[in-house]
């Protein structure tokens, strides 16, 4: 069981809209969640992985060590399937740095220009990477498999959630209402998966 110290989680991202999500998913746990700039933390590791999953653990691992403190990172991806996968690993890099998520999903887009509506299926990808500085490192997926839409619909999520039409639903994940979505994302389900192995780590009962 881990000590009292390490009843602080480290999130490690700088995007609020995460956090928020997490900070819903992760109700209940005797936790208390702070963020890479909460923590006035500046380091960037180069993500070098080939998966979400390397670049989850590579990130946890990076921040760990840098905070000390139980850290959870992840690494999200957007794959579709006639693109051979991509955006992929790239998703937050897709349009280049600086670009805003809306550059991101209308360059999905004009990548998608003619490609018939049977042919756009696609998925969210999701890993977490739990790392105790200098010891257990856990992981957990989830994914969501949707339809890449021929136009941005919804105001809710980030991302590409305006782009991404999940047909059991029959909206776009932007169309969801938040407490929804973080019942049924890519991201919930890899973070139900993780909470499972949070209680386990630190030894804790709902």
């Amino acid at each position: 069981m881990l000590g009292e110290r390490m009843r602080k989680l480290l999130v490690a991202t700088r995007n609020r809209g995460k956090v928020r999500e997490y900070q819903e998913l992760l109700r209940g746990l005797l936790l208390e969640l702070t963020w890479l700039d909460a923590e006035g933390i500046s380091l960037e590791p180069e993500e070098t992985g080939t998966t979400c999953a390397e670049n989850a653990v590579l990130k946890a691992q990076a921040y760990a060590a840098a905070s000390g403190l139980l850290t959870w990172a992840d690494d999200s991806a957007l794959e579709v399937d006639t693109l051979g996968g991509a955006p992929g690993v790239h998703s937050s890099r897709y349009a280049g740095a600086g670009a805003s998520d809306d550059d991101r999903y209308r360059l999905l887009l004009r990548n998608l220009e003619g490609v018939p509506w049977e042919k756009r299926t696609a998925r969210f990808r999701c890993v977490v990477a739990i790392v105790e500085p200098g010891g257990a490192l856990r992981t957990a997926e989830g994914t969501y498999e949707g339809i890449v839409a021929f136009s941005p619909r919804g105001d809710n999520g980030f991302g590409y959630d305006p782009v991404f039409y999940l047909p059991d639903r029959q909206c776009t994940m932007a169309e969801l209402a938040p407490a929804v979505k973080n019942q049924i994302s890519h991201r919930a389900r890899a973070a139900r998966a993780a909470r499972d192995i949070l209680v386990e780590m630190l030894g804790d009962r709902e």
